[in-house]
């Protein structure tokens, strides 16, 4: 212990966290101990079987070296005390490092107790061969047995220990241990003072017995209680100790261990020079283990009521905690900004905190008769919005010092999600200036101690909790805002800094099936997630059955890897199949099968497709035997009907045995999924995403609108659509959202009675069908909607004006491409904007490069985790053709103004350019939106002798003149040049599947009608 005690502490550098000193301590204490029984055994056997002692010093030197040699590979880690001097005089430098331990009393108090473990230690290994040989009557296999549970004990008590105090040093664990030391050693002692067992004993005959089975289990716990003293208590001496004196504090409790461990053998010679047997023995060290028990509660800086409390979550909700060394970046003046989702969160974080924190609380939630006793323990300021003077007092504590615990929610969620966050709150971190540690509580949602309703969370009594700190940060507010801007701009800042958080703590580092698996443990197997209209209704166990067994039929038609065609309705079918794939390793490409034949077999051609999934009744109903018949010649065609129908009974028991199991290695960055781009004005492309891809824009989402268990969502956009796969399929069935698939979003009369029906509480759209919808519902019929997004176009103010007329409902507006998995911003109802597309998402990047000609915005290219991996081009099929530096050229010109919210000007491609001046298409179709209300229009651009390009209204079925739309341009003060040359009225407006207008067809149309083709 003297020559390796400093080594081995050595590799435990000084910029570890205490969670990571712990787990190191306990691997060491384990290892040593296991090295010292290890070395008991083999010399014991070599010397009675050789009889050489000079045997034995040979492997003592022989171990010696190689431990020597060992330590060369350690990584140096430099001098932290550069001027000290090694002082020759060994009597005064030992003298000199237990003064060291002196100058603080916690780490005196902590090396004694960690000095009484080795000398306690060293006392009942020296007693071990004598209880086994004389007292119980055994042979050498009794002896190894011993050795062999006390090792075990060790390890596992370490290790445990270890764990338990993962996060936050749980001091009050030594002492515990050492009381149980003495509690377990008086039982040792009891069955030791019976007498011998018999004569040559052998391990299994002593194990044979009920009193044999009671001392080995006795040694384990004996054992496993050292490690609860040990670990703990040397891992706080190491943290106590300053920088520049580790190295000392730790040679010093070496030395005093070793003075222990020299006490403990002189005393124990002595002990048996006056003829005390084994039991007496064991029964005083049991007595000194009590009395040292009890002396360590005073002597180590206890934390009792908030060490107990963490040691209560560690076990019985398997507490995980992460970051809680970032408490240690900044200084006293800090804020907590916690989610709030039970009961039981204030007590976790006074239990995770080294010192007593200062708790902003609810002034109603203060008056509760169960949170009085909570009041008594920790000093908590009941927050009035009527009482400005209560936030004055926050901040005067904060800036004291203090550290202040705050849940910006100011209530416990309802939703399960991030809700209302109080401006109060930022304006204490504004005007304090302090670092913000946000942290996440996860799983404490799922107990009997939260507010969401059963149907919202698959409640159980002690789930697995999960803490997580961030790193500080400081609100950034623009210095010229003052009063109450200023305070709502504070608000608004600690409202990102809590999304932030909600998205980089949800996971995003395992597959999308994976994720379905996990929804599926989360939410209840039971629970009914997918419905449609033919197939009825699946529960996520049956969804993972389906998965189950139909990927099993694929992959033996598909090779590893391989990207499937994907030619499928919104129908519960799509879902399994889609999973299937997944489960596979198999890549699905979805097919728009509205893009006609030729822009099919493109699209194939391009994703390297040779095996495509559809439907007979899909193609039958949908009338698409020509794709199939253009597709049939390249390639294999699969039909689900046959599949289902090759299904045998065993197929379906290995699906249910198989059920929820990932049957391929799949990496987060692996290819999740590829989809093609609209092409509305141009050809399309492969956009391939990843799973990471699409997970961080679910998690994305979700950190900015709550939805959960409780909802439904109606979905009818297609899943080759990106806003519909991943909005309207990944994302409900992976949160919990019960999913209804329909399959067209034409069905403009039955789509609201089925919406009603449902009691569905989320619909995706866009303009055009949202328009349509609203046509030919009954005001009732929307009742149960909370949310209605809209996308992939602008939507009109009369849009807006008859949802919120008829039906007293708000529309938000977001934005995405397909290449951003899609949601790049949307507006929630913390933060709506018309006539923006919302604030951009957490996570992401923007930058805007100017474009010659246009004045107001610029290109938009964005960054995040949800940017895909890349294109597959036709040019060069299934190669991914990576974005440069990870940032994505939207397209389209954009302005953000002051609270970031992002407005589209149009897409670069839909400017005209007319006498030399830029033009936006979108704008003018902005302008004209309430002048044609009975139905869609579209303004392109097309070629003009004189001016360049001319711009050309399109209108179906309308009655609109060039007349009526300059006097109607004039009067909003649009300039001449964007007001329309011509009107032309079309029976019907070209419509791509996911809703937008066809402007390849639509600019084709045109030029025909207008003699320009040619």
């Amino acid at each position: 212990a003297a020559l390796f005690g400093p080594v081995k502490y050595g590799i435990l550098p000084d910029h570890l966290a205490k969670d990571e000193l712990q787990a190191g301590n306990a691997l060491v204490e384990a290892a040593t101990f296991l090295a010292i029984l290890t070395g008991t055994i083999l010399g014991g056997i070599a010397a009675a079987e050789t009889g050489d002692v000079r045997l034995v010093g040979v492997m003592m030197v022989a171990l010696a070296v190689l431990c020597w040699i060992s330590s060369l590979f350690m990584p140096p880690t430099g001098e932290a005390a550069p001027s000290l001097r090694v002082d020759p005089n060994i009597f005064r430098s030992t003298w000199r490092l237990l003064g060291v331990l002196r100058h603080d009393r916690r780490v005196m108090g902590g090396a004694i107790a960690v000095s009484w473990f080795w000398g306690v230690g060293a006392v009942i290994l020296s007693l071990v061969p004598t209880l086994a040989k004389d007292t119980v009557g055994g042979t050498p296999q009794v002896v190894t047995l011993f050795l062999a549970a006390f090792s075990i004990g060790i390890g596992v008590g370490s290790i445990l220990a270890a764990q338990f105090s993962a996060g936050r040093i749980i001091l009050i664990l030594g002492p515990i241990g050492t009381l149980v030391m003495g509690l377990v050693g008086l039982d040792i002692a009891y069955l030791a003072n019976a007498g011998p067992a018999g004569v040559g004993v052998t391990a299994s005959q002593f194990l044979s017995t009920v009193d044999g089975i009671r001392m080995t289990i006795d040694l384990v716990l004996l054992a496993m209680a050292g490690g609860f003293l040990i670990v703990p208590v040397f891992a706080a001496v190491q943290a106590w100790a300053e920088k520049d004196a580790r190295a000392r504090v730790i040679a010093g409790t070496n030395v005093l261990s070793a003075v222990f461990m020299t006490v403990g053998a002189v005393a124990l010679a002595v002990l048996q020079g006056f003829g005390l047997s084994t039991a007496a023995i064991l029964l005083i060290v049991s007595i000194l283990n009590l009395l040292a028990g009890l002396w360590f509660f005073r002597l180590l800086p206890l934390s009792p009521l908030r060490d107990l409390t963490l040691l209560i979550y560690r076990i019985i909700f398997r507490l995980e905690v992460r970051g809680l060394e970032t408490l240690q970046m900044v200084g006293e003046s800090r804020i907590i900004a916690i989610n709030h989702v039970s009961f039981l969160d204030a007590a976790l974080v006074l239990a995770l905190l080294d010192k007593d924190p200062v708790f902003a609380i609810d002034h109603t939630i203060a008056k509760r008769w169960w949170v009085r006793p909570f009041l008594r323990l920790a000093r908590a300021f009941p927050l009035d919005p009527t009482r400005p003077l209560a936030t004055r007092a926050l901040i005067n504590a904060v800036k004291a010092g203090e550290t202040l615990v705050i849940f910006p929610e100011g209530r416990l969620t309802v939703t399960g999600g991030l809700m209302k966050v109080y401006d109060g709150a930022g304006l204490i971190a504004d005007k304090t200036q302090a670092d913000i540690i946000p942290v996440r509580i996860d799983g404490l949602e799922r107990t009997p101690f939260t507010r969401l309703a059963r149907n919202q969370v698959h409640r159980r009594l002690f789930p697995k909790v999960k803490v997580t700190f961030l790193e500080p940060v400081r609100l950034s507010v623009d210095p010229a805002l003052v009063g109450k801007k200023r305070r709502q701009a504070a608000g608004a800042a600690l409202y990102d800094v809590m999304s932030d958080l909600v998205f980089r703590t949800t996971p995003t580092d395992h597959s999308l099936f994976q994720g379905l698996a996990r929804a599926a443990e989360r939410f209840n197997h039971k629970r009914v997630i997918l419905e449609d209209p033919l197939s009825g209704a699946l529960t996520y166990k049956r969804t993972l059955i389906g998965a189950a067994v139909l990927a099993a039929k694929i992959e033996r038609m598909t090779a590893p890897k391989e990207t499937v065609g994907l030619l499928l309705p919104n129908a519960n079918g799509v879902a399994v199949t889609f999973f299937a794939l997944q489960s596979i390793g198999r890549v699905p490409a979805m097919l728009n099968y509205t893009a006609g034949p030729a822009n099919v077999l493109a699209a194939c051609h391009t994703a390297l497709v040779k095996t495509v999934l559809t439907s007979r009744a899909f193609v039958e109903k949908g009338r698409l035997e020509p794709i199939i018949e253009v597709l049939g010649k390249e390639m294999k065609i699969v039909w689900l009907e046959d599949v289902r129908a090759s299904v045998s009974t065993l197929d379906k028991v290995m699906g249910l045995l198989r059920a929820g199991r990932q049957r391929a290695k799949i990496r987060p960055d692996d290819p999740a999924v590829v989809l093609f781009t609209s092409g509305s004005e141009g050809a399309p492309k492969g956009v391939v995403l990843s799973h990471r891809n699409i997970l961080s824009n679910c998690a994305q989402v979700g950190a900015r609108i709550d939805f959960g268990p409780s909802d439904t969502l109606f979905n009818v956009l297609p899943v080759f659509h990106s806003f519909g796969m991943t909005g309207g399929l990944i994302l409900p069935l992976l949160t919990g959202v019960k999913l209804y698939l329909y399959p067209s979003p034409l069905h403009y009369r039955i789509i609201p009675e089925l919406i009603y029906g449902t009691n569905a509480t989320i619909i995706f759209g866009t303009d055009t069908f949202l328009m349509g919808y609203a046509r030919s519902a009954n005001p009732y019929d929307f009742r149960s909607l909370r949310y209605i997004v809209a996308g992939a176009e602008p939507v009109k103010a009369e849009t807006r004006r008859v949802y919120s007329e008829k039906f007293g409902l708000r529309i938000l507006e977001g934005y995405g491409v397909t290449e951003t998995s899609p949601v790049l911003a949307v507006n929630t109802p913390m933060f709506n904007r018309n006539g923006t597309v919302g604030r951009l998402l957490p996570g992401m990047e923007a930058r805007i490069e100017p474009v010659p000609g246009i004045e107001e915005g610029g290109r938009l290219h964005v960054r995040g985790p949800n940017v895909m991996l890349g294109y597959y081009r036709p040019e060069r099929p299934g190669h991914i053709e990576q974005p440069a530096e990870g940032w994505h050229d939207t397209g389209d010109v954009v302005t953000i103004d002051a609270d970031r919210f992002i407005a589209i000007k149009g897409r670069l491609k839909r400017f005209a350019k007319i006498a030399g001046e830029m033009v936006s298409l979108t704008a003018v179709e902005g302008l004209l939106a309430d002048l044609v209300t009975e139905g869609p229009i579209a303004v392109v651009a097309v070629p003009d002798p004189r001016k360049g390009e001319r711009l050309v209204l399109v209108t179906v079925g309308g009655t609109i003149s060039r007349a009526d739309v300059l006097a109607h341009m004039k009067g909003k003060g649009a300039v001449e040049l964007m007001v329309p040359a011509e009107v032309l009225s079309l029976a019907e407006m070209p419509l791509l599947g996911s809703g937008k207008t066809d402007y390849v067809s639509l600019n084709r149309i045109v030029r025909e009608q207008l003699g320009l083709v040619g």
